[in-house]
């Protein structure tokens, strides 16, 4: 599993995280953190890349589009990104199955 760190989460997750999530990045390590949406939508589509972040927008997109690309909605607010790493370890297992899920687009973590 690939995730895809919008410019809303911090850019150093794809290294705290690499053990957990090999192969994750962050929209600014693709020329992407100044583009609009529908780009970064589709460089993740195009890449097969789970896209996490706290912009709702990416949740229509899901609803819209369906997918690929699945979104990662973090609904925590303003916290340090601690807070988002354990969040994603915590819920590893439930990720996985949201990730292998042909039925779910949208998962929310809290």
């Amino acid at each position: 599993m690939k995730l895809f760190f919008d410019t809303n989460l911090s850019n150093a997750l794809p290294e705290i995280l690499k053990e957990s999530y090999p192969d994750s990045t962050h929209a600014e390590f693709n020329d992407l953190d100044e583009r609009d949406d529908r780009d970064i939508w589709e460089f993740c589509k195009k890449n097969i890349f789970i896209i996490d972040t706290k912009d709702k927008d990416f949740m229509d997109y899901s609803l819209l589009y369906g997918s690929p690309p699945k979104v990662i909605l973090i609904r925590t607010g303003n916290c340090p990104t601690e807070i988002v790493k354990d969040l994603l370890i915590l819920n590893y297992e439930m990720i996985k199955d949201f990730y292998q899920s042909a039925k779910i687009n949208c998962l929310f973590l809290h």
